[in-house]
């Protein structure tokens, strides 16, 4: 069987999201777990529980753009955490605690955090 380059990367990245899944642990671990508990169920009324989270599962640039950003209180990790560990993070908030997400790309992240910092500033006109 001949394989084509989109077919044997849609292949290998299939095969890669357990072991990025599983870096991701740490990352999850060191960085989110204080507040969104090593179990992603939160604190009610505090921190909101990613485990069954539809923003979590959903669309990635919702979470990426989180992570990247902030949110309320919640920091961003934009000069905390490369797209790398960005990407591993929310693969593995995303495929555990019976999320049914699928994986997140460096290259997502790259294009979120690239689209932030390009993206035309609004001038305010001086009366």
């Amino acid at each position: 069987m001949r394989f084509t380059i989109p077919m044997l990367a849609v292949a290998l990245g299939l095969c890669a999201a357990p072991a990025v899944a599983a870096d991701g642990k740490e990352l999850y671990l060191d960085n989110c777990a204080a507040c969104h508990q090593p179990t992603g169920k939160g604190i009610p009324g505090a921190f909101p529980a990613l485990a069954g989270s539809k923003v979590a599962q959903g669309d990635p640039k919702e979470p990426i753009t989180r992570l990247l950003k902030g949110r309320g209180g919640m920091p961003a990790f934009s000069s905390e955490l490369n797209d790398l560990e960005i990407a591993k993070v929310l693969t593995y908030v995303r495929v555990t605690w019976g999320n049914k997400g699928k994986p997140v790309q460096p290259a997502q992240v790259t294009a979120l955090r690239v689209a932030k910092t390009t993206a035309p500033k609004s001038s305010v006109l001086a009366h």
